[in-house]
């Protein structure tokens, strides 16, 4: 009776073992290559599910159907100008073609290392033939600064004929020019940092000071001639009011004198003792304003103020 439950226990796990190696389950997520002896059999699978392969002899190599990360190393590249800048990029790839893929890469830490000689290699291409500000600058757009002047600095930057997004949508071309044979595709790629060497980054600064300067002098001097322009406007206003307001005074004082003449006048004519007071009163006040009690004072006969003095003797 033992044998006989040894056997059973021992069929039980052969079976076992032979249905787990004989079933494989595919995730959503994953796609399937089947091997035999190390050669692929068959097409991919790609349907998620429960599927059956021969025990023992197949064996089912999983990869992802996800996008995937490549992440490049930051290296120094030249431009087309000769100007040394250090380069990160990174990008995003899939497999397309699981056969093809595990025939010629295996795994994906071979198509990892492959992908660093085709992006690595794009990107020095491209970059060569492009100066710094293509590879920076993605537009030619227009910059204006300080709303109320509106000037214009577009003269201190480069014209922009192919740009950054295209570059990167030229190095991705390129790239699966070559990865379509490996089964592989890149998706997206793109310049993560871009920066300048140490030596070239002082000669940027220095060239970037010395254009703000320049644009900040354009100011100033605009700022001055605008200020000078008020300046001279405001002397101008000013004169033309202090012109009219002295114009205006001496008018009213025209008139006021013309006035004061009048009634000296008119009350100087109306009789001959109001004319005598008025002589004398205008005599005694010149008398007060020119002469000091120890003044003395030659008179002719003839004076009208001799006159008023005899009286008062």
């Amino acid at each position: 009776m033992k044998k006989k439950y040894i056997i059973i226990i021992i069929l039980v796990v052969v079976g076992f073992i032979a249905l787990s190696a004989s079933t494989y389950i595919v995730q959503e997520k994953e796609q399937v290559i089947i091997t035999q002896f190390g050669r692929p059999i068959g097409e991919a699978v790609t349907k998620p599910g429960l599927h059956f392969k021969v025990p023992f002899t197949q064996v089912a190599n999983f990869f992802e159907k996800r996008y995937m990360e490549w992440d490049g190393d930051p290296e120094q590249i030249p431009t087309k100008g000769k100007k040394y800048i250090f380069v990160d990029t990174y990008a995003r790839w899939q497999i397309t073609d699981p056969l093809q893929f595990y025939k010629r890469l295996k795994n994906e830490r071979g198509a990892q290392s492959r992908l660093d000689d085709i992006l690595d290699g794009a990107t020095r291409n491209y970059i060569a033939k492009n100066n710094v500000d293509e590879v920076v600058r993605s537009s030619n757009r227009i910059i204006t600064v300080i709303d109320t002047l509106q000037m214009n600095i577009n003269d201190t930057l480069a014209h922009i004929k192919i740009g950054r997004a295209q570059i990167q949508q030229d190095i991705i071309d390129a790239a699966n020019e070559q990865t379509v044979e490996l089964g592989i595709k890149v998706l997206d790629f793109r310049f993560k940092r871009i920066n300048y060497e140490k030596k070239v980054q002082t000669q940027v600064y220095e060239r970037m000071k010395s254009e703000r300067f320049k644009i900040a002098d354009k100011f100033r001097s605009e700022g001055q001639g605008d200020a000078s322009k008020i300046n001279g406007e405001k002397e101008k206003e000013l004169l033309k009011i202090q012109s009219e307001a002295f114009k205006t005074s001496e008018e009213i004082k025209g008139k006021a004198d013309a006035e004061a003449a009048a009634i000296y006048t008119s009350a100087y004519n109306k009789n001959r003792q109001s004319r005598e007071l008025y002589s004398f009163l205008k005599s005694m006040e010149t008398l007060e304003k020119t002469a000091k009690t120890e003044t003395s004072i030659i008179l002719s006969t003839d004076s009208e103020l001799y006159k008023y003095l005899k009286k008062t003797n």
